[in-house]
């Protein structure tokens, strides 16, 4: 075993010990409300946090100094991990970007993975998203080789954000 992929007797962490845990992406989005209800109501996650904060003008690429936000986080299965923060500028707001229809560099892909993806199709267009593509079947091949087989759903959220909903079959 090289030093590179070995550090037993040393005081320093392998890459793969001292990895972040990814808990939370944060969406800015239209109005704060509506975004909660899609996540809620639509896909099943929980509020977790819901509060009004003022902007440092430090640390987000976005806003100044004073700026109120509402920032709900959203919560799926693990009590830890997968949240999704739902962030509104509230005073001033921001100007929306225009729609999108097609994906490009620096976009996003949630991808989710959960047993109802047939409500989740009749909910997705009642809570204001848009279905990219009807659920249909595919396999993969996965990380250990094997070839999986899922049920999957395309949508945009109500503030275009592109989501790749699974069920494995």
């Amino acid at each position: 075993m090289s030093a590179a992929t070995s550090n037993v007797g040393s005081a320093t962490p392998s890459v793969a010990e001292s990895a972040p845990l990814v808990k939370r992406t944060t969406l800015i989005v239209r109005d704060a409300e509506r975004s909660m209800a899609f996540y809620r109501d639509g896909l099943g996650l929980t509020v977790w946090y819901d509060d009004v904060i003022e902007l440092s003008g430090v640390g987000l690429a976005a806003g100044k100094r004073g700026d109120q936000t509402r920032l709900i986080i959203m919560r799926a299965q693990d009590p830890v991990i997968g949240m999704i923060g739902l962030l509104q500028f509230t005073e001033p707001s921001l100007s929306p970007p225009s729609r999108r229809e097609r994906l490009g560099i620096g976009d996003i892909v949630f991808v989710m993975q959960g047993k109802d993806i047939e409500g989740v199709y009749e909910r997705v267009p009642q809570l204001g998203g848009r279905i990219h593509a009807a659920p249909h079947r595919f396999e993969v091949r996965g990380a250990d080789g094997v070839q999986v087989a899922m049920t999957s759903l395309s949508f945009w959220d109500p503030d275009d954000y592109f989501i790749e909903y699974n069920r494995r079959d």
